[in-house]
């Protein structure tokens, strides 16, 4: 019996002309998601660039807003979506562009604080409604219920299998 493809028609193998099955479902998933980043972040990158912005500085300043007080780079290296392996330099532009502060603690004098500016939260206020309507566009043909299955989905393979989320 003929082996019936999955890549038929519509779909990745279509969109990038591949002739022949993938080597498995895994490898197929795996791609799509790859594709399908590329597809999503470079408009996203593109509105933030409109604002001076790099998708981790952006990060940055979103994390500092929603924490509310002065918060040490570690912390903000911590919570970031991608990792940032050179968080000092991203603060350092943030503080290039007067976006943050950094202030020494009186108790430690290694010890750094970085904290929102006022120009920091007026670009994060300029950018959420843009922000918003553009994940709002990008999603638009799913339902909540949908939503919440691919939120759950992404979640489980970033899991190592036991729930617990990897680095």
């Amino acid at each position: 019996m003929a082996k019936t493809s999955h890549n038929q028609g519509n779909g990745l193998a279509a969109d990038i002309g591949k002739r022949t099955p993938f080597t498995s479902l895994r490898q197929e998933a795996y791609l799509n998601l790859v594709r399908t980043h590329e597809h999503l972040s470079c408009e996203f990158t593109r509105l933030l660039k409109k604002h001076g912005l790099s998708d981790s500085q952006y990060n940055a300043l979103r994390i500092l807003r929603g924490e509310g007080k002065p918060m040490q780079t570690y912390q903000i290296a911590e919570r970031m979506i991608t990792s940032q392996t050179d968080i000092s330099r991203l603060v350092d532009r943030l503080e290039a562009s007067e976006l943050v502060e950094r202030e020494r603690s009186a108790e430690d004098r290694r010890v750094v604080w970085v904290s929102l500016t006022d120009k920091g939260r007026a670009i994060l206020k300029k950018l959420d409604k843009p922000v918003s309507d553009l994940h709002e566009k990008q999603f638009e043909g799913f339902s909540d219920e949908q939503l919440k299955s691919l939120v759950k989905l992404l979640y489980s393979a970033r899991s190592d299998g036991s729930g617990k989320q990897e680095a």
